[in-house]
């Protein structure tokens, strides 16, 4: 894939993400943004920019990445020429025949050597290649995990937000209910019990605020924890938003995944470097030649004798070996060589069953919210029309109070269930294209656009 480590993040920022472009550019530095530069976020970059920065998961991909590289150009240097250098200087002091002669002795030797035919060693440079390929593969499988995670958590929190407005708004039209029923009671217009079943209705809601605020507390500190950045005033999703349809059908789809999924990729070069292994361990039973260069100067010859002259000797040769017998191991190496490329092969095929059934889901969850929304909407402005007509009707005493309260929630059960659903379609759609292999920087750019409502004016 040919892509060096420590150009990603400036890849990232260029072409995943490519938000604020001006305002961040200058601020970049080797891809990355201090995280000391920003503690609070609001917008959905600020937190992508953030999780960039600070996800262990992220920069231990990067790493394995940069090993997998470092590995790469290991296998390359062993079929280098091997140059070696040497040399040798000693005090000798030798007694022969009842003589005695002491001289300094020195020598000097350069060797190189260069592999002709190691079929393990070309194998290993093969395997290397497939294993640095399969990490950036995982990278960008990281990274595309890493933002649809980003976006779920900060979706999450926007949605517990719209539920505690919500319900904040139910209490007040459920205080105004009671006001009227206590003001008709007053007048001998309405029961006790009215009043009564009135009260205790507000008393659930209140209880379900309770839920919902514990429910934005845990959805703050988790989109807090993935990024490291305080939540602030988010940009919101605007309360009315076209639904673009899902263009292409299930079958293109699925087959999007195996083309382009960065996790079957990943296991797609895992097992192909697992086979290589293979032929790695059966290397063992060839020979090895290799070519030997060779030049020595020295003043010392056999056993320390001294030559009266310095002798320089150049040396050429090839250095052949074979493997005869080595007690059974390299037979073993290769039967567990075997059975890992085998593994691989099974994870490999567990990986594009699990992509294609999480693609399968979230098609059909984008298919079905497409339905779901428009009949939310429907249903939200009915049962808004509906309590209207109820609270006239229990004016003008044509229906009770139970009625208008049933009304009234299922007004703002409706409206809830529609943000539901808005939620839950932006979600399954990025997870579809995640799954596919297709997440750009425009599907992440589309998101941003849709969250540009102004900050709700109470943080609730």
């Amino acid at each position: 894939m040919g892509m060096k480590p420590t150009s990603v993040l400036i890849l990232v920022t260029a072409l995943h993400l490519n938000f604020s472009a001006t305002s961040l550019g200058a601020e970049f530095d080797q891809g990355l943004v201090s995280p000391a530069a920003m503690t609070t976020g609001n917008t959905l970059e600020d937190f992508f920019t953030a999780a960039l920065n600070t996800n262990p998961n992220l920069r231990i991909a990067r790493e394995r990445w940069n090993i997998g590289s470092a590995r790469k150009d290991q296998t390359n240097g062993q079929l280098l020429p091997q140059v070696n250098a040497n040399a040798n200087i000693s005090d000798n002091d030798r007694t022969a025949q009842n003589q005695t002669s002491a001289y300094t002795g020195e020598r000097y030797s350069v060797q190189v050597n260069q592999v002709l035919f190691n079929w393990q060693a070309f194998s290993a440079r093969q395997q290397a290649y497939l294993l640095e390929d399969a990490s950036e593969a995982e990278y960008y499988a990281n990274l595309a995990q890493l933002l649809t995670e980003v976006a779920d958590r900060y979706l999450a929190v926007l949605q517990a937000e719209d539920q505690l407005i919500s319900i904040n708004s139910e209490i007040d039209a459920m205080g105004n209910q009671i006001n009227q029923i206590q003001d008709m009671y007053d007048l001998q217009l309405a029961l006790i019990t009215d009043l009564y079943a009135a009260q205790a209705r507000q008393a659930a809601i209140i209880a379900e605020r309770v839920e919902i605020e514990s429910m934005l507390t845990i959805s703050r500190e988790n989109l807090r924890a993935e990024t490291g950045l305080d939540v602030g005033n988010l940009s919101r999703l605007p309360a009315l938003t076209a639904v673009d349809p899902l263009v292409g059908s299930l079958d293109e789809w699925i087959g999007r995944t195996s083309e382009n999924n960065k996790q079957i990729e990943a296991r797609t070069y895992a097992f192909e470097a697992a086979k290589k292994q293979v032929s790695l361990r059966r290397g063992a039973y060839l020979p090895k030649v290799s070519l030997v260069l060779q030049h020595q100067t020295s003043n010392v010859g056999f056993d320390n004798a001294p030559f009266p002259d310095r002798t320089d000797t150049n040396y050429i040769g090839i250095d052949f070996s074979v493997p005869l017998f080595a007690g059974g191991t390299n037979r073993a190496v290769v039967r567990e060589a075997v059975s890992m490329r085998n593994i691989a092969e099974n994870e490999l095929r567990q990986t594009e069953n699990e992509i294609a059934e999480n693609a399968r889901t979230a098609y059909f969850q984008v298919k079905a919210g497409e339905s779901r929304i428009e009949a939310a909407r429907l249903l939200a402005e009915s049962t808004a029309t509906y309590f209207t007509a109820m609270q006239r009707g229990f004016e003008l005493g044509g229906v009770t109070s139970v009625d208008v309260l049933n009304s009234l929630r299922d007004q703002f059960q409706a409206e809830r269930d529609l943000q539901r659903a808005r939620y839950d379609h932006i979600r399954a759609n990025l997870v579809l294209r995640r799954e596919a292999g297709v997440l750009t920087a425009n599907d992440l750019l589309d998101v941003s656009r849709r969250l540009n409502q102004a900050p709700a004016t109470e943080t609730p």
